[in-house]
This record gives structure tokens, sequence and C-alpha cells, in this order.
């Protein structure tokens, strides 16, 4: 079994390509959405909202990690990696990896929550996948509630958009959509940073990467398991457009 989580409903598009490159295999989702977000807190409370996540999930008997949150990515991961018994698989580094392979000119962006950014991961992800590569790197937090708000289109996320990446136009050739929520977002990014520019999301390179890493398991069923630290109801109703179908039963759990 394989356990993801995340802050809310982001890593959701990180749990779709799992299951979709790995569909033989049953997983358990957390959503943490009594502590969201967690791109705004510092690295101390990030790594202890983490370690709690991730006992709830190894407490259900999974063989493999997926921080799908690129703030606790960014902030846990080493942590995780070494107190605990099971692979570890975060979103910076595969996407990281993604970005360097599809820049042409080494000169590439990387958007992400103010914590993401801050933390510095991507930036040294990036330099170790590409040494000497030119990077731009830049906050976007209106970007996940525009997200989880379905404001994908239009003028306002156009605006939006407009006022953070508008000084990239012209500057990068690959740019890594380092929160989960702005895949949603791709079109209207795509559209303001013009033809030529390469949008990487990491989901599938973490997908990937969870393949590789996956011990073998046991046929099990396909069971797949969705949990959240607050009322439900709102989970529900945002997971749809992450997940591409609304979750069978979301289940409230206080960790």
């Amino acid at each position: 079994m394989i356990g993801v989580f995340d802050s809310g409903v982001g890593g959701l598009t990180i749990l779709r390509a799992i299951r979709e490159r790995l569909p033989g295999v049953p997983t358990i989702y957390l959503g943490d959405t009594a502590r969201v977000p967690y791109g705004t807190k510092s690295p101390e409370v990030v790594i202890r909202y983490t370690r709690n996540n991730a006992r709830f999930l190894l407490s259900h008997g999974i063989s493999l990690l997926v921080v799908a949150c690129n703030t606790a990515t960014a902030h846990a991961l080493p942590t995780l990696q070494k107190e605990l018994n099971v692979p570890v698989v975060g979103v910076v580094e595969p996407g990281a990896r993604a970005a360097a392979a599809k820049s042409r000119s080494g000169r590439i962006g990387v958007i992400g929550t103010a914590g993401t950014i801050a933390s510095g991961a991507y930036q040294r992800a990036l330099q170790a996948a590409r040494p000497g590569c030119e990077l731009h790197a830049l906050a976007c937090p209106l970007f996940v509630p525009l997200a989880e708000e379905g404001w994908l289109e239009g003028e306002v996320p156009t605006a939006i958009a407009e006022h953070y990446l508008g000084q990239l136009r012209g500057r990068i050739d690959a740019l890594v959509l380092g929160c989960t929520h702005y895949p949603l977002l791709a079109p209207t990014v795509a559209r303001v940073l013009g033809e030529g520019v390469a949008l990487v999301d990491s989901a599938e390179a973490t997908a990937a990467a969870v393949e590789d890493a996956l011990p073998p398991t046991r046929a099990g069923g396909t069971s797949h398991r969705y949990f959240v630290t607050d009322v439900p109801v709102r989970f529900a109703e945002v997971a749809a457009r992450f997940l591409g179908h609304a979750p069978e039963t979301v289940e409230q759990i206080d960790i």
C-alpha cells in the first residue's frame, strides 16, 4: 500500500498520477486540512506536522510514503528518510530532474509557495541536476486559492499570472510548477509566458520515482481510502478538480 499526504487537496494530483501508473496498488491519502496551508509556516512546525501525518499513515501498514506537499518535502523530507523504515519519496527532486532535462538553454524558472521558495530546495535540486543553470524562483501564493475556488481561466487568474510571471517572459524556457495546485492553472500560465516555455508538473516524475522505489508487494485488492483532519465536506467538493472524479468516501480523523 502507498501512503500519500499533503496539507490539503493539492496532493491529489500526485495521487492521480500514481494510480494511473500503478493501477493495481492500493493507496491511502491524508489531507491535513485542519492545518492547511503549510507554505506560510516555519520549518519547525512543518516538520512536526509531517511527522504526525507519517505516523498516521504508517499505522495503516503502508510500504512506501509519498510527501506530496512541496513545502513538506522542502523542509521535512531528509528527516523522514532518516527516521522511517519505509521508502519516502518527495516531489522536489523528481520535478527538478524533469525540468533540467526539458530545458534547452539552462534558463529555468520555479514557482511555489512562499515556504517552498524560501527553503531553496528546488534551487539546490536544479543546480544538482543541471550545474550552472540560470534559475528564477518566484512565490505565487494567490495561485492556491484560485485553484481551490475553480478560478482557472478568465480575467482574474490571467491578471494575477501576469503580475507574478510577466517578469519571466523571454527569460526562461522551462518552468517548474512547484506546488501541487498549480497544474490546474497551467493553461493560463502557458498563455502568459508565451510559446517556447515547457511547463513541468512534478506529478508524472514523482509517480515514476514511486514505481522505482516501491518494494515488492503482495496482491491485496485496489482499495483507495481518503482521510482529512477537518470536516470533509469542503475537501469532497474540491477534490474532484484535482483527482478527476469525486472520492468515494472521505473520513475525518484527529492526529
